[in-house]
């Protein structure tokens, strides 16, 4: 009986300590998020999208232990009026892929501003309304398929008028 007991309890403790490890999604803070290129508020929905562009693990892993949870209604298909694409120029014979959206895609968004800073790393800088920097996104490493996409899908068309 005595056996029975301390079995019964082992086992609820281990129950206990697998459900919470399981309900609590690791994150980390603001700065190493920085540190790691995921900047801005970027939702968890936006890390499942970037899985399916780039098939690197521990980037998806980084970018949800960075992301702000979210559902799969109206806040998931968050888009800005504009973006900035922030790039050192000097830096840019590093990035060809960047270069080749810049030179051949950029002329498709209208609300795109590049802007060359020095030793700046490349980055989206996405814009509310009133041109206000909402989020910030490192895209070092991203294809211009991948670059193309994200804008098509997050900058609103602008309206001709």
């Amino acid at each position: 009986m005595e056996m029975a007991r301390a079995w019964s309890k082992m086992m609820m403790v281990m129950i206990l300590m697998l459900t919470s490890t399981i309900s609590a999604k690791e994150q980390l803070s603001t700065k190493e998020c920085e540190d790691l290129g995921f900047t801005g508020l970027a939702l968890c929905s936006d890390c499942h999208s970037l899985s399916e562009y780039v098939k690197d693990q521990e980037l998806v892993s980084d970018c949800l232990k960075c992301c702000a949870d979210d559902s799969e209604d109206s806040m998931s298909k968050i888009t800005y009026s504009g973006a900035i694409l922030e790039v050192c120029m000097r830096k840019l014979v590093f990035y060809p892929e960047i270069v080749g959206f810049i030179e051949e895609e950029k002329q498709n968004f209208p609300s795109l501003k590049v802007e060359y800073v020095f030793n700046s790393p490349p980055k989206l800088i996405m814009l509310d309304g009133d041109d206000e920097r909402k989020e910030t996104i490192r895209i070092d490493n991203w294809k211009r398929e991948h670059l193309l996409q994200y804008m098509r899908e997050k900058v609103k068309p602008t309206s001709s008028s």
